[in-house]
C-alpha cells in the first residue's frame, strides 16, 4: 500500500542508458508498474544520461525492448539529455535567489575545507559575479575547474551534504547531443527538478538513497514545492552473476562475453535466454516487496517461480553429454513410443533400440543398471569410452546386491549432436535423441536428469544438424 495517495499516482523508472537492464533493476520497475496499475496511475520511464561518459548509445532502445518484454506499460518516456535548458533555467534561477554559487576551488582545498565545516572563498561572490561566471562556464570561457554548488547548512553533521555540487563541466561528447552542452546537472540536482516537473506523487528508492533524498530537499524547500512521497527500501543483496554494466560492457569488448545476453550475465537479456520467464521475474519481485530491511535475492526462490510456468508446456527427452558408447548383447530390437510429457498430452517420440546406445554414466563392471523406459543390463567390460553388456532379466527392484542405479540413453543411430551452455560458462557437449530435431528455437524443454534448457540455434551449416541450448535450471 502506498501512503498519501491523492487523486493521481504518478511514478517513474529512472535507470541510466549505460546498457540494458539487469535483475536489479527489476525490483524498482516491477514495484512502480505494480502500485501504479493498483491506483490507475501513470508510470514515466526517465533515461538519466547527463553523465556522456556512461552512456552507451544502443541502451536507450534496449532499456524499452526490456521493458517490454517484462511486460512493463509506459505511460510516457521522457530522456534528460533533451532537457538541458530546463536544468539551466531553475539552475540560474538559484543562483539569482542567492542559494547556489559558482565555486573554481580545488577540489582537493575545497574538500579539507568542507570537512573543517568552513565556507570556502567562491561561498561570498555576490549574485552578480556568480551570474557573469554561470555565463562564462556555459559558454566554455573559463580556465580550470568550476562547479556550481548548492547553498546548505555549511556545518552539517554529514560532510558530504555541505554545500554539495549541482552542476559541473564535462567536455565528453554526448552521443546524443554531441559538443552541443559541456556543462551538466548533477543527479541530485536533475532528480527534484524533474520529479518536481513531471508531477511524480510516490518515488521508491533503495536505502542507500537516504542522503540524497536530504540533499534534494534542499532543492524542493528552495522553490517552495511539494516533495513527493519518497519511499526507501531495503538493499537488495544479489549474489552470483555480474550486474555492472561498465565490467559487463568491458568483457564483451575483451571477448570474455559473447554479448549482454551471455548466460553468465544477470541481465535480463541472459535470463531470457536462457528460458526465464518474465512473469517469473515479476512473482519474484512482489514476493521481495518493499520491506525496509536488507534482504539477499534467492535465485532458487526464482527458479522455483519459473519451473512453475514452463514445466506444464516444457516437452521431454534424453540428453547424453560425455557420451560413452554401450553395446549390449542379447536383447531384440524394439521401438519405443514414450510420452513427451508425463501429464499432459504433447505427442510422443520415437526411441529404436538396436543394439547400440550413448549414456553419459561411467558404469561398472558387474553391476546391474536399468534403463530408463527399456530394461536391465549387465556390465561386462569396459574399454575406455566404450560399455559392452549384457540384457538380464531379473527384477531390477527385487535384486539389491550389485545393482547400479537408472540411467537414461539414446539410440547412436541418428543422434543429434548437442550442446548445452550454462550460466557458470561450462558446456557439455553430446547428443540428443532424434526426435529432438522436431524442436524450435526458442521453445523450453526439460532433459531428463539434467535440467530445463532453452533451444537457442539449430545449425545445418555442416549438413549435420547441431542444436545450441541454454540451460535454465535443475
Amino acid at each position: 500500500m502506498l501512503k498519501n495517495v491523492g487523486d493521481k499516482v504518478v511514478m517513474r523508472f529512472a535507470p541510466n542508458p549505460s546498457g540494458p537492464l539487469h535483475i536489479g533493476h527489476s525490483r524498482a520497475v516491477v514495484l512502480n508498474d505494480y502500485f501504479v496499475k493498483k491506483y490507475g496511475g501513470k508510470l514515466i520511464l526517465r533515461l538519466e544520461d547527463t553523465d556522456p561518459k556512461r552512456v552507451l548509445p544502443e541502451a536507450y532502445d534496449m532499456i524499452k525492448e526490456d521493458l517490454e518484454w517484462l511486460g512493463i506499460k509506459i505511460d510516457d518516456t521522457v530522456i534528460q539529455s533533451d532537457r538541458m535548458e530546463i536544468y539551466y533555467k531553475y539552475g540560474k534561477k538559484l543562483i539569482e535567489m542567492g542559494n547556489a554559487y559558482l565555486c573554481q576551488c580545488d577540489p582537493e582545498g575545497f574538500r579539507e575545507l568542507k570537512n573543517k565545516g568552513i565556507p570556502c572563498k567562491c561561498r561570498d561572490n555576490s549574485i552578480e559575479a556568480n551570474l557573469e561566471l554561470w555565463e562564462k562556464m556555459l559558454n566554455n570561457q573559463l580556465e580550470g575547474t568550476c562547479v556550481v554548488r548548492l547553498k546548505t547548512d555549511i556545518k552539517h553533521k554529514n560532510p558530504s551534504i555541505r554545500d554539495f555540487p549541482i552542476f559541473r563541466i564535462e567536455t565528453t561528447p554526448h552521443p546524443r547531443t554531441g559538443d552541443k552542452y559541456i556543462v551538466y546537472p548533477l543527479m541530485n540536482f536533475s532528480v527534484p527538478i524533474d520529479d518536481h516537473l513531471l508531477g511524480m506523487s510516490h518515488v521508491l528508492r533503495g536505502k542507500d538513497h537516504i542522503v540524497n533524498t536530504e540533499k534534494q530537499k534542499y532543492i524542493f524547500d528552495y522553490f517552495k514545492w511539494k516533495m513527493p512521497e519518497y519511499i526507501h527500501y531495503g538493499i537488495l543483496k544479489i549474489e552470483g552473476p555480474i550486474l555492472s554494466t561498465s565490467k559487463i560492457h568491458e568483457g564483451i569488448l575483451k571477448g570474455t562475453y559473447d554479448g549482454w545476453d551471455d548466460p553468465q550475465l544477470g541481465t535480463l537479456r541472459a535470463l531470457k535466454r536462457r528460458g526465464i520467464r518474465p512473469e517469473a521475474i515479476y512473482k519474484s519481485m512482489m514476493d521481495i516487496g518493499i520491506k525496509q530491511a536488507d534482504v539477499k535475492f534467492s535465485w532458487e526462490n526464482l527458479y522455483a517461480a519459473n519451473k512453475d510456468i514452463i514445466d506444464r508446456d516444457a516437452k521431454r527427452f534424453f540428453f547424453v553429454w560425455d557420451p560413452k558408447v554401450l553395446n549390449i548383447e542379447g536383447a531384440e530390437l524394439r521401438t519405443l513410443n514414450l510420452r513427451m510429457h508425463p501429464d499432459r498430452d504433447l505427442g510422443t517420440r520415437e526411441l529404436i533400440f538396436d543394439g547400440t546406445l550413448y549414456v553419459s554414466d561411467n558404469l561398472e563392471v558387474g553391476k546391474m543398471y536399468r534403463l530408463m523406459e527399456l530394461f536391465n543390463i549387465v556390465v561386462e567390460d569396459v574399454d575406455g569410452d566404450v560399455i559392452y553388456a549384457k540384457y538380464h532379466s531379473e527384477d531390477f527392484k527385487i535384486l539389491k546386491e550389485n545393482r547400479g542405479k537408472i540411467i537414461h540413453w539414446i539410440p547412436v543411430k541418428d543422434a543429434i549432436k548437442t550442446k548445452v551452455i550454462c550460466p557458470n560458462g561450462k558446456k557439455y557437449e553430446g547428443f540428443t535423441e532424434k526426435d529432438f530435431k522436431k524442436v524450435n528455437v526458442d521453445e523450453i524443454v526439460q532433459f531428463e536428469r539434467f535440467g530445463f534448457v532453452r533451444v537457442d540455434n539449430k545449425d545445418n551449416s555442416n549438413k549435420n544438424l547441431e542444436i545450441t541450448c541454454y540451460f535454465a535450471h535443475k
